[in-house]
């Protein structure tokens, strides 16, 4: 049985050894939060920790995650590379060159904050399922995920994944182990690449701004419904962007709009997915605020009923 305090102590101990300064990229997310708790707890101030708005965050994502941080007693530099993220996404449509791009867009900002700090070695959030989806020798690739498949073989840095054999539920469990608040070790599950794997096809700031209101949408629905007694919550739900638009009417007036697909799931360690059974009168309200509140872009939502496999928790 998975020991989480064990775990923590040990690898704290064993991290002491990592010698010199590093740096560890922090999304906000839980894997990369209990992996920076451990790895300060070991090195102290040999540690800089940097969050990177790449403006592909969910809707108030960015400040939410550096309160947090204060929260937890994590020191964080804010990066703003929102222009630098559109820039090497345009005209990428291929999902695994769109992780591949982000992948590296990160390393390469990371390198930029090692430098100016001294580091030699980068820390990530890394876990399990993260290297397996991405394939090696004879696993196939599933996708690339941006901390994996996205590493450029000329890296600077010396890596240290320090949750590299754990799954999603015992890094968790890490968390509360290590005295995380349950809203941040048990918050739901954020793509390292964010919103541009919710925006099937060429990412643009304007789509990201569609994708990520109705992301919003969904999510204060959702935890609505489950304050109210209506659904069990779903392990994670969100809303992405189909490259197809369909006609519609608003008002008496033909409109041809982007499709928007809900999707929610339940799940334990992200290997294998179940899709939620969300009340109707649930999913009828979230789709009528999508259309209403983007009815210049929007005519159409669509609920995504698919387990993992054959589909996969995103659709990117």
């Amino acid at each position: 049985m998975f020991d989480a305090k064990r775990f923590a102590e040990s690898k704290a101990d064993e991290l002491k050894s990592v010698k010199g300064k590093g740096i560890i990229a922090v999304s906000g997310g839980v894997d990369s939060t209990v992996a920076a708790i451990l790895v300060q707890r070991a090195v102290g101030d040999q540690l800089k920790c940097v969050f990177v708005d790449t403006g592909l965050l969910r809707k108030n994502e960015a400040e939410s995650a550096m309160e947090n941080f204060v929260r937890v007693g994590l020191s964080v530099k804010k990066v703003e590379a929102q222009q630098r993220f559109f820039d090497a996404l345009k005209g990428v449509v291929d999902p695994e060159e769109k992780r591949k791009r982000i992948g590296e867009l990160f390393i390469r900002i990371f390198e930029e904050e090692a430098r100016e700090f001294g580091a030699e070695w980068l820390v990530q959030g890394t876990i399990a399922p993260d290297w397996i989806e991405s394939g090696s020798g004879i696993r196939d690739n599933i996708k690339s995920h941006h901390n994996v498949g996205g590493l450029p073989k000329d890296l600077e840095l010396t890596l240290v994944e320090p949750l590299r054999d754990l799954y999603k539920d015992e890094v968790r469990k890490v968390g509360k182990a290590v005295g995380l608040p349950e809203d941040v070790y048990s918050r739901q599950p954020f793509p390292g690449p964010g919103l541009a794997i919710r925006v099937l096809g060429e990412v643009t700031p304007e789509k990201a701004g569609l994708v990520r209101e109705a992301c919003a949408i969904v999510e204060e629905e959702i935890e609505a419904a489950v304050e109210r007694g209506e659904c069990e919550k779903p392990w994670q739900y969100y809303a992405a962007l189909l490259p197809v638009r369909s006609v519609g009417v608003q008002g008496d007036k033909r409109a041809y709009g982007w499709t928007i697909v809900v999707r929610a799931v339940q799940s334990l360690d992200a290997m294998t997915a179940a899709s939620s059974q969300l009340p109707n009168p649930l999913l009828k309200r979230i789709s009528i605020r999508i259309c209403n509140s983007l009815k210049q872009h929007v005519n159409r939502v669509v609920y995504d009923l698919t387990d993992k496999p054959p589909g996969t928790v995103e659709w990117e």
